[in-house]
C-alpha cells in the first residue's frame, strides 16, 4: 500500500441489517405514491370538468342515436322545421329529420375524425421526431429540412388541396389532415429527445451496450411522454375544428352522413329564417368539445410541470 493512502475500514455487520417490516412497508408506500400527478390533476376542478365533459360526449355519441326512435336520416316532411319539444328534443331540420339523433350521430363522426387524426399525428410525429433527434448530425439536418419545407405550407390549405384531389370521404378527410398535421408533434418530440439523449442514464444505457432502438423506445421516449400527451389533447379539438371548416366549405363527409361541421353548414341559412336551433346545437357541441379538451390539456400540463412538484 502506498504512503498516504487511507487504511481500509471494516464496517460493523449491524449496519447491514434488513429494515424492519414496518419501515419496509413505509418505504414501499412512499415509492408507490410517485410524483402525485394524478392527485394534482384531480385537484384541478376545471381540468376534471373538462374530462367529465369529454367522457359525457363520448358516451352520448355511442348511446345518443339509439335513445330516440328516429334514425339520423329518417325523413318526415310533415314534421319539418319543428322547434325543440318533448317529441323531438333538439327539433327537426328542413326534411323533418330528428336533430337529436343527427347531433349524436355527428358526434360519432366528429370525434372519430378528431381521435383518429390525433393518434396518427402522434404515431408519425413521435417516430419521425424521435429518430431525427436521436440520430443527430446530417440525418437530423436532412429530416428537419423536410419538416421545414412542409411546415411552410398552411395546414388548412394543404388539407383542402388534398380533399379536392382525393375527393370527399371520411377516411379522405383523416388522410388529408394527417398529411401535414404531424409536423408540430415531430418538432416537439425532437426537442425533447435532444435534451434527454445527453443525460446520464442514456449514457449508462449506451455503456451497457443497448441498441439505439432500445435506448430510444425504452429510455428516451417514455420520459418525453408529458409534453406529448399535452400536445395530443390539443390536437383532437384542432382536428375536429378542421373537419368542421372543411364541411362548411362543402368538402366534408358525403351525404347522408352527418357531422357537426356538415350540420352547421346546412343550418347557416336558418339565421335569416328563424330556425336557430338547427345551428345552435351542432355549433354548441363543437365549442363545448374544444373548450373541454383545451381546459383538460391545460390541467394536464400543469400536473406534469416539474416546477409544480413540491
Amino acid at each position: 500500500m502506498s504512503a498516504g493512502s487511507p487504511l481500509p475500514v471494516e464496517l460493523p455487520p449491524e449496519l447491514f441489517r434488513p429494515l424492519p417490516a414496518e419501515r419496509h412497508a413505509e418505504t414501499a408506500a412512499v415509492a408507490r405514491r410517485g410524483p402525485g400527478i394524478v392527485e394534482r390533476l384531480r385537484k384541478n376542478r376545471l381540468a376534471m370538468a373538462g374530462l367529465v365533459i369529454i367522457a359525457g360526449l363520448t358516451i352520448l355519441a355511442l348511446l345518443g342515436p339509439i335513445i330516440v326512435p328516429y334514425g339520423y336520416d329518417e325523413q318526415s316532411l310533415m314534421e319539418n322545421n319543428e322547434p325543440p319539444s318533448w317529441r323531438h328534443w333538439f327539433g327537426t331540420d328542413e326534411f323533418g329529420r330528428d336533430m337529436f339523433a343527427r347531433t349524436w350521430t355527428g358526434a360519432r363522426i366528429s370525434l372519430f375524425v378528431g381521435f383518429s387524426a390525433a393518434l396518427l399525428d402522434l404515431l408519425i410525429g413521435v417516430l419521425y421526431g424521435g429518430l431525427s433527434g436521436y440520430l443527430g448530425g446530417w440525418a437530423d439536418e436532412g429530416m428537419m429540412r423536410v419538416v421545414d419545407l412542409l411546415y411552410g405550407i398552411p395546414h388548412l390549405l394543404s388539407t383542402i388541396l388534398l380533399m379536392v384531389v382525393l375527393g370527399p370521404g371520411l377516411f379522405t378527410i383523416i388522410i388529408a389532415m394527417v398529411a401535414t398535421g404531424w409536423l408540430g408533434m415531430a418538432r416537439l418530440v425532437r426537442g425533447q429527445v435532444l435534451q434527454l439523449r445527453e443525460l446520464d442514464y442514456v449514457e449508462a444505457a449506451r455503456a451497457l451496450g443497448f441498441s439505439r432502438a432500445r435506448i430510444l423506445l425504452a429510455h428516451i421516449l417514455p420520459n418525453a411522454v408529458g409534453p406529448v400527451l399535452v400536445n395530443l389533447t390539443l390536437t383532437v379539438p384542432a382536428a375536429i375544428f378542421t373537419e368542421a371548416a372543411l364541411s362548411f366549405l362543402g368538402l366534408g363527409v358525403p351525404l347522408p352522413l352527418a357531422s357537426w361541421g356538415t350540420m352547421t353548414a346546412d343550418a347557416v341559412v336558418t339565421i335569416f329564417t328563424g330556425q336557430t336551433w338547427r345551428l345552435f346545437f351542432p355549433a354548441f357541441m363543437i365549442s363545448l368539445t374544444m373548450m373541454a379538451f383545451n381546459v383538460f390539456g391545460d390541467g394536464l400540463r400543469d400536473a406534469l410541470d416539474p416546477r409544480l412538484k413540491r
